[in-house]
């Protein structure tokens, strides 16, 4: 790939973001013991961090295609090292709730930003690949940033949020220092668009409703896992650690080595309706069997194809985007936080009626998703 460097001098700022966000989860327990939180506390922390993202996304997309994506990132980056520091330093509920709101608007900062900034400078060819690197780096951070918490965590509860402070300060200085701004050609590409046309063009609006309910599902399934193992299989919490890193390591691998390959023997949008299929039946397969190696093996194919169809929409839409590439990946980073917050609360709510009701309903949402693709795939051919 050309500018090799600059992509993953980028992707690495995503990556300790989501390391980040990663440490400090095992934490989280040990604070709400030490602190006295209540989990409506720790539960607005969350929501928190997930709104403040969904409502800047939008418009730190939009500012990127301005004002160019390097500004953004290294602005982002800059908030994140100082979210976490506040974190670490907090000995208030609302010094954690302004540490979650920043971290919120740091993601939304950092995430499209990077997206648009790799899409920017890869041509059609090499940008399936690109996107699996950076889907990659995402997968990457949330897996290895919990082990890495638990460890920091026995040199003090706050440690790991002083260690997120630091990486962000070092993501900050190095692309500061050594990202290089993109310039464009800007005859080649499509005129900028406001958002309420980029939201009703049909390029993007059913990727849009796909992204949400690719989130959705992912969330309504992930949240509720550990409890729904641990009640109906009896697994315990190394078993299911050990499944989902397992899983996750399959998926980062799918996406450095196959995710290109598959793109171009299939093509985006076949990719995520087989994805979604796959996702379908093996929720559904879930939610009947009761046997321990078929959930693992279901668990793995699940992740999977979660973790394919979020960078294969990501390619769909960077093709399409021409000059609005911080627009689109703003709105992409947007849906997908909406679903992230839909998920766990339609989940749990399913979840006090009857522990299998979120997998019947995410099984048959997710399959219907599929179908929708057909019609998706009419309307690209259309246009083209």
């Amino acid at each position: 790939m050309k500018n090799r460097i600059n992509i993953y001098l980028s992707v690495f700022n995503l990556f300790l973001v989501s390391l980040g966000v990663g440490l400090v989860i095992p934490v989280m327990p040990l604070l709400r013991e030490s602190m006295n939180l209540s989990g409506a506390t720790m539960g607005m922390m969350v929501s928190m961090f997930a709104l403040s993202q969904l409502i800047v996304s939008p418009i730190a997309g939009f500012s990127s295609d301005k004002i160019g994506e390097k500004k953004i990132i290294i602005i982002g980056m800059l908030l994140f090292s100082i979210s976490e520091l506040i974190f670490g330093l907090s000995q208030s509920t609302n010094g954690f709730y302004f540490s979650r709101i920043l971290g919120g608007v740091a993601a939304a900062f950092v995430f499209p930003a990077v997206t648009s900034y790799v899409a920017k400078i890869t041509d059609d060819e090499e940008r399936p690949k690109a996107m699996g690197i950076v889907s990659a780096a995402i997968s990457g951070g949330f897996i290895v940033g919990p082990g890495l918490g638990g460890f920091l965590a026995t040199l003090g509860i706050r440690t790991p949020f002083f260690v997120a402070s630091v990486l962000g300060l070092v993501g900050f200085l190095l692309s500061f220092l050594y990202l290089k701004e993109v310039v464009l050609d800007t005859k080649k590409l499509k005129e900028k668009q406001s958002m309420k046309t980029v939201l009703t063009d049909t390029n993007y609006f059913i990727p849009f409703v796909i992204i949400t309910i690719s989130a959705f599902g992912l969330q309504a399934f992930e949240s509720i896992y550990g409890v729904m193992t641990a009640i109906n299989f009896n697994f315990d919490t190394s078993t299911i650690a050990f499944v989902i890193t397992i899983s996750g390591i399959v998926s980062i691998v799918f996406q450095l080595l196959l995710f290109d390959r598959l793109i171009n023997i299939l093509g985006e949008v076949i990719l995520i309706r087989l994805s979604f299929f796959s996702s379908a039946i093996f929720i559904g397969i879930l939610a009947l069997t009761k046997n321990n190696v078929l959930v693992m093996i279901s668990t793995l194919i699940i992740f999977l194809s979660f973790n394919l169809i979020r960078p294969a929409i990501t390619t769909y839409l960077s093709r399409n985007a021409g000059n609005n590439q911080g627009a689109v990946n703003g709105l992409n980073s947007t849906f997908t936080s909406l679903g992230n917050i839909i998920g766990p609360m339609v989940a749990g709510f399913l979840f006090d009626l009857n522990h299998f009701y979120p997998y019947y309903i995410s099984a048959v949402t997710l399959l219907l998703t599929g179908f929708l693709t057909f019609y998706w795939q009419k309307k690209v051919l259309a246009k083209n």
